[in-house]
């Protein structure tokens, strides 16, 4: 098949033929459970995407999250397409080698813990949960969690999520949550009671605007878990597998969990989450309590395994703190002449602008302009780009982002 044409053409108010039709069947046989933009994606190489009428977008945001490594990167293509023409799914009755050594891969970079697999980062936290609460036989169930945070959509891992607007028309949310303000430590000790069983929390607020936790917070967060026989739970469904600069999240902050749960990029944009702990709590998750019939599947293995040895083989951690500085010097130039920019928050590749005007206005004004970034709450720009970006590609997202904050202040 001859692939579309990479032109750049500003996207036109109406989409064409080819993506009409597409949107016409979605209208009359998909859930509209999504609010979607008017554009098919049919193809994408590194941070290149193309849509069904043959324009070519940079993508600053592959995947929400999950294309760390960029669209279709070689090394995760070729070990997939090997991994399934010889298995693609057996139970996990059964023991298979790609899983074992994805655990293992973990482990080493990780505490040293054991791997529970897995689809999606809301089935890590919904294990997360479950390990707080058996480890005591249900005695001390309760788990604070933290505000803005985000921890999934299935009714564990949203009751865990301490954003109302995320429980409407959802009640009642599974008992036993309590939420604290995000950085007060005195409010977390208040809620501590002879119930409480865990602390959950994002060491990098992900949906909740690309917020690191305060100085100190995770450090004290650890010692009322230490004083209180408490597990500490770090979801690094977002800020996990490298995205940082480091392999995990909590490895800036000289904190150790006892509990991290990942996914996302975890796979390279297969569909694939894990949650680790360690080998003394590892076992209270025993046969029956919990499971994932294709977590942990030949498939994603392979993925996780082929995304593990690319980072490493391409040395991407050290090329994340190179993209991260290109953007913290463009944006904070970009800032010096647009009082609208608030914030912006840099940790690897995992970008929060703040804005004082609409950000989902400026993420329509990025796609008319071909690039494709994301708005949270309401007024932060959200860049998750991989980990493979060029200088080039830094300059050019820069440049086509300054251009549309400068242009929706302009009309507001």
């Amino acid at each position: 098949m001859a692939h579309p044409d990479t032109s750049t053409a500003p996207v036109p108010s109406q989409p064409g033929p080819a993506t009409h039709a597409i949107i016409e069947t979605f209208r009359r046989y998909v859930v509209p459970n999504y609010r979607r933009f008017n554009v098919c994606l049919v193809r994408g190489e590194g941070s290149r995407i193309w849509d069904a009428d043959g324009r070519c977008y940079l993508d600053l945001f592959p995947g929400w999250g999950c294309n760390l490594l960029g669209h279709c990167p070689a090394p995760v293509v070729e070990a997939v397409q090997q991994q399934i023409a010889k298995l693609i799914h057996v139970p996990n009755t059964w023991y298979i080698e790609p899983q074992g050594e994805w655990a293992r891969l973990l482990s080493d970079r990780s505490f040293g813990g054991q791997a529970f697999f897995c689809n999606s980062g809301t089935e890590a936290n919904e294990a997360a949960i479950k390990l707080v609460r058996l480890r005591t036989e249900g005695k001390r169930h309760k788990i604070i969690t933290f505000q803005g945070g985000f921890h999934g959509r299935t009714m564990g891992s949203v009751s865990a999520t301490a954003q109302p607007r995320y429980h409407e028309g959802l009640g009642p949310m599974l008992a036993g949550f309590q939420f604290a303000p995000h950085g007060d430590l005195a409010a977390v000790e208040r809620l501590i009671d002879d119930q409480t069983g865990g602390i959950m929390i994002e060491p990098i607020l992900g949906e909740g605007g690309v917020v690191p936790a305060p100085e100190g917070f995770l450090q004290g967060l650890r010692k009322l878990a230490d004083d209180h026989d408490l597990l500490l739970v770090f979801d690094e469904v977002q800020c996990g597998c490298g995205r940082t600069g480091k392999w995990f999240g909590y490895q800036h902050f000289g904190v150790t969990p006892d509990v991290i749960t990942l996914a996302k990029s975890l796979c390279a944009g297969i569909s694939g989450g894990a949650m680790l702990t360690t080998p003394e709590l590892a076992p209270h998750l025993r046969p029956g309590m919990h499971a994932a019939t294709f977590g942990g599947n030949p498939v994603a293995a392979a993925a996780g395994v082929a995304a593990i040895q690319m980072i490493e083989e391409q040395n991407l951690l050290a090329n994340v703190e190179r993209v991260a500085d290109l953007f913290r010097e463009r944006l904070h130039a970009v800032k010096q002449q647009c009082d609208v920019i608030q914030d912006i928050r840099i940790l690897g590749t995992m970008i929060g602008i703040e804005l004082s005007i609409d950000g989902a206005d400026v993420v329509q004004a990025c796609l008319d302009r071909n690039l494709l970034v994301n708005c949270t709450q309401g007024k932060v720009i959200r860049l998750l780009p991989a980990m493979t970006l060029t200088p080039a590609e830094v300059e050019e997202g820069c440049d086509i982002l300054a251009e549309a904050i400068l242009d929706v202040a302009g009309r507001q």
